[in-house]
């Protein structure tokens, strides 16, 4: 028990190391935003390029099946996508950054009109969240294509500052309670004082 102890201390201390190198990275990128956007276009492209060559070495192990050409299509899409991302990761930011503000906007503004139609529970938590994503989406799309340089970069910078907060809750309070459950070493009682000898001088 002691030692499946120590191997989970040393797991949860794994994914607390693990966790503050995500939180540092995230704050480099925070500071160095337009890095923090061509690194994640760079990882996005190759993620595609990776996901596109082996959907298409699984089409061609499924030939003769009724998906293959749909499976082959998508592969070569994603492909060919991977490529003009690594290519071109400026202007794939750009329209990437356009996409985005356009889900904002409509996010945001299909919130707001559902809100006032349903007045539901959480109306007011609703509302607050639809005006929030119309103006994001508005603030980035009057800035376009300016905010391509920084919007990706920080948005891939937060999401590494929040998964490496979470890494460190988990590893910290995983170590805690391993400590919890696990029992303490028994040390080894000092052995009991024989029993003298009787004195045999009088005999």
């Amino acid at each position: 028990m002691a030692r499946e102890g120590k191997r989970l201390n040393r797991s949860f201390s794994w994914l607390a190391v693990l966790g503050a190198l995500l939180v540092l990275g995230g704050l480099v990128g925070l500071v160095y935003t337009g890095l923090a956007t061509l690194t994640s276009m760079l990882l996005f492209g190759w993620l595609l390029l990776i996901g596109g060559v082996v959907g298409l070495l699984q089409a061609i192990q499924s030939r003769g099946t009724s998906y293959f050409w749909l499976a082959v299509v998508v592969a070569a899409l994603n492909i060919a996508a991977g490529v003009v991302v690594i290519r071109h990761p400026h202007g794939s930011a750009e329209a990437l950054t356009m996409f985005a503000a356009l889900l904002f906007l409509t996010g945001g503004l299909f919130r707001l009109v559902g809100s006032v139609v349903v007045r539901g529970p959480q109306f007011g938590w609703t509302l607050l969240q639809g005006a929030f994503g119309l103006l994001l989406g508005l603030l980035v799309l009057f800035d376009w294509p300016d905010s391509s340089r920084y919007v990706l970069g920080v948005f891939f910078s937060l999401a590494l500052l929040f998964d490496g907060l979470g890494l460190i809750a988990i590893g910290v309070g995983g170590r805690r309670i391993v400590s919890m459950v696990t029992p303490a070493p028994v040390s080894a009682a000092p052995p009991e004082p024989s029993e003298s000898a009787p004195d045999q001088s009088n005999n």
